[in-house]
């Protein structure tokens, strides 16, 4: 099984919305791909509460079956939509992929 975790720290405000808004549509649309991506086991969305300098705001927890199910996620038509959304609302990026 391969774990793929991402956190993003957003900027203030971007897509015409603030911050809490473009956290809240990420969430929402990243989570609407639970059940339609093959492989993918489990997918959870969060936002962070405590709110330090090291903080990031968002949070996505991922589990594939396969690394070659988590490939064929980062490509997949329904993943590369919300790509967009995603890069104009970040202002930076963390990434953890890991097989257990």
């Amino acid at each position: 099984m391969v774990r793929h975790i991402v956190l993003w720290r957003l900027k203030e405000s971007a897509n015409g919305q603030g911050k809490a808004e473009n956290a809240a549509e990420i969430k929402r649309r990243l989570e609407d791909l639970s059940g339609k991506i093959p492989g993918m086991i489990r997918l959870e969305v969060g936002f962070d509460f405590s709110r330090t300098p090291d903080s990031s705001d968002i949070v996505l927890y991922s589990e594939f079956e396969t690394r070659a199910a988590l490939d064929a996620y980062q490509v997949d038509p329904l993943h590369e939509a919300i790509k967009p959304l995603i890069l104009a609302a970040r202002d930076e990026r963390r990434l953890v992929d890991y097989t257990v």
